[in-house]
């Protein structure tokens, strides 16, 4: 009888302790989802500052460029493109969707080469100071957006690895949670913008 009550003692320790530890990792990747998730509201959160100044940087340009109104739609239409794709925390669990994100914001950032490039051609455009400070507001927004892709794609990693390295692997097939998508480079994006004048 007693061997009887301690095998159940043994067992029913067992069992309370694989409960446990099972909580515990199930744990630990809610805190890693939850890390992801923190990292791209942030990349959110750059990105809607630079869709915010785009407006007030365009119409600053237009006041002294108007020749260069091709460059100026282009801006706006690539904006315009960008801000469609609503960047949700859905987004993450998505790689279709995140590549038509960034291709959106990909197009978006070479429309604003370009107009940095016009700028470029008026002295005179250089030397408003509206502009200088918009234009360092938005060199500071796009210094931003690198920082917090890269501290993204860091808690992607993160929270991916520990899916996939056991134990975390079986708690989190059992749980349902799975990978999310790295922010990628834009094909051709390893090759520099060639300028002309």
């Amino acid at each position: 009888m007693r061997i009887a009550i301690a095998i159940i003692g043994i067992i029913v320790i067992a069992v309370v302790g694989l409960f446990i530890w099972g909580i515990g990792v199930n744990n630990q990747l809610v805190q890693a989802e939850q890390g992801v998730n923190e990292k791209w509201a942030q990349v959110q959160n750059v990105y809607q500052r630079r869709a915010d100044l785009i407006p007030n940087l365009v119409e600053t340009v237009k006041g002294f460029a108007a020749q260069e109104r091709t460059v100026l739609e282009e801006v706006i239409k690539a904006r315009a493109s960008a801000t469609q794709i609503k960047a949700t925390p859905e987004l993450v669990n998505d790689p279709a969707a995140m590549q038509k994100f960034q291709q959106a914001q990909g197009e978006l950032g070479g429309a604003l080469s370009r107009l940095l490039v016009t700028v470029e051609r008026y002295p005179e455009l250089k030397s408003n100071q509206n502009f200088l400070a918009l234009q360092s507001q938005l060199e500071g927004t796009e210094n931003r957006i690198a920082v917090e892709r890269r501290r993204y794609n860091e808690a992607v990693r993160e929270y991916n690895t520990r899916l996939r390295l056991f134990p975390g692997s079986l708690v989190a097939s059992l749980r349902g949670f799975r990978e999310k998508a790295y922010f990628e480079a834009t094909p051709g994006s390893e090759t520099p913008p060639k300028v002309k004048f």
